[in-house]
């Protein structure tokens, strides 16, 4: 990616060839403070749209999607570098289910909820709960899965009663070109849903300084820290998913063909370039061996190159930055005596550019970058543990907490190692799904982020609570503890203190004697 100044324009290129596969103009920050007014008026009118009416509108983007599913699968691979398959079934495919998914569930998300009281003392009062869109919603997006993680977001955006303006990664625009087109086939009104090409540096700060209502991104820790001092200034909501160094747990009673055939499809799906993809394993010690002597010969067996090819298992990384960084966390810890266990072959007379083969490393420690920091890569480090106590505590030895995997035959077991975990989303026997499915939540604990994204949480997140209560005695003069005040009226207020929680019945009568007295000021 590289930006042309004298003509205002963003190049993109395919990172396994090269080649040019697109321009697209580049914005001001002018011009998204145009966009975010534009937003406001369109948003005005969606908001007071029966959710029913929104839905017609997204029945179309199902509709385009399954008719144009070849085309946008080819738009991913050649702009990201993933399989075409990948880009099939992590990316179109999941939207297509969560687009169905809050077509079917937005009416239930949103629909107004009856409070049940809390006290007898406040039986007159009717509460309900009601959600408000927050009004323009900012969403900026990461590279490694272009199309999927900002498509969720906006349609849960937009779906909510909010007006949306898209920031997608400069280094993938042609996926996310491809989400704006997807969308301008639903004929949504003018300025409802934007898409914003700004440099990243500029685009975060640029939401907040503008009136952004509230920020999702999804990217770097350093940034999200910075985005969110930024908002502080504004006091602008941000949510943030930043990342993961997620854990996987191989248990003896495993089922270790699958788990080695699942940490590969976790760990080198898109590259290694799944926030939520495996990065450390640690298994058993009683079948640790067996366990690396299938995953050997899974990996050895990886077929690479462009990913615009079928029969390629995985494609070229994203980024030449990010293959260096990839390169430096496994020279880094086989000069700390770590060890390349397996490795997948190069393509023969390999042209490809941004390369790299999916590598397991063994003899690895905590003292080690790959399995401190998020590596983002075709890299998968290999511990062995003796106890379920000592998994969990290596588990959980990060900074982040995105998601993690526990493989054990024992579901109920599984169950409870699983809850130990320290991250936001963990699975059993399988890795890398949840983000596919649109009912579960996506977000981490610690510093893998703030939020949820994705779900009931993620949707209502694109909301605020508003709550109406209703007195049913608004005929009457006013409440018993309105002005003027006197003693007898402070003795009435403790008076509901003393029939409520006094100890004794002469002291609860007592208690009920100086309510009473009070009580004909509601008429007066």
């Amino acid at each position: 990616m590289q930006t042309d100044s004298p003509i205002k324009e963003t190049i993109s290129y395919n990172p396994a060839t090269g080649k040019v596969i697109g321009r697209t103009p580049l914005h001001t920050v002018e011009d998204l403070a145009e966009m975010i007014q534009t937003a406001r008026y369109a948003q005005k009118d969606w908001a007071v749209l029966p959710v029913k009416k929104r839905v017609k509108y997204f029945k179309k983007v199902l509709q385009y999607l399954a008719a144009n599913a070849d085309e946008l699968a080819a738009v991913i691979s050649k702009d990201n570098g993933k399989t075409r398959v990948d880009a099939l079934a992590t990316e179109i495919v999941a939207v297509s289910v969560a687009v169905k998914y809050y077509c079917r569930k937005a009416g239930k998300f949103l629909k107004d909820r009856r409070l049940d009281r809390s006290h007898l003392i406040f039986i007159n009062k009717k509460s309900r709960l009601r959600r408000v869109p927050y009004g323009v919603t900012g969403i900026i997006s990461p590279w490694n899965y272009p199309f999927a993680i900002p498509f969720s977001e906006v349609i849960a955006g937009l779906m909510s009663g909010n007006a949306v303006i898209l920031k997608t990664a400069a280094e993938t625009l042609m996926a996310g070109r491809a989400v704006e087109e997807c969308f301008k086939a639903a004929g949504l009104p003018n300025g409802l849903f934007q898409f914003v090409n700004l440099p990243g540096r500029e685009a975060g700060p640029a939401f907040l300084e503008n009136g952004i209502d509230k920020l999702f991104f999804t990217g770097s820790v350093p940034v999200g820290r910075l985005l969110m001092k930024k908002a502080s200034d504004y006091l602008i909501p941000v949510n943030l998913e930043l990342g993961g160094n997620d854990a996987m747990i191989v248990c003896e009673d495993a089922n270790l063909k699958r788990a080695a055939c699942g940490a590969v499809w976790a760990g080198f799906s898109n590259s290694g370039q799944s926030c939520g993809g495996v990065e450390r394993i640690y298994v058993q010690e009683s079948v640790y061996e067996r366990f690396l002597e299938i995953l050997k010969i899974e990996v050895e067996m990886m077929r690479l190159g462009n990913g615009e090819n079928f029969d390629v298992d995985m494609g070229v990384m994203t980024t030449e930055k990010q293959l260096k960084s990839v390169q430096q966390h496994i020279d880094q810890a086989l000069a700390a005596g770590a060890k390349i266990f397996a490795q997948s072959p190069l393509p023969e007379d390999c042209s490809e550019k941004n390369i790299m083969p999916a590598v397991v490393l063994v003899d690895v420690n905590h003292d080690m970058d790959v399995m401190r920091d998020e590596t983002f890569g075709p890299v998968l480090a290999v511990m062995k543990f003796n106890t379920i106590d000592e998994a969990v505590s290596l588990a959980n030895d990060s900074y982040l907490g995105l998601t993690g995997s526990v493989w054990s035959k024992n579901r109920r077991k599984a169950g409870k190692i699983a809850s130990r975990i320290l991250a936001g989303a963990v699975t059993i026997n399988d890795h890398l799904v949840s983000h596919g499915m649109p009912e579960t939540p996506w977000g981490g604990f610690k510093q893998s982020g703030i939020g949820r994204s994705h779900g009931e949480p993620g949707f209502i997140a694109m909301t605020q609570p508003q709550v109406i209560v209703d007195d049913l005695f608004g005929r009457l003069k006013g409440n018993f503890w309105w002005q003027p005040y006197d003693k007898k009226t402070y003795k009435g207020l403790k008076g509901i203190l003393t029939l409520l929680y006094g100890k004794g019945l002469f002291k609860r009568i007592s208690g009920m004697i100086d309510l009473i007295k009070v009580l004909p000021r509601m008429f007066r």
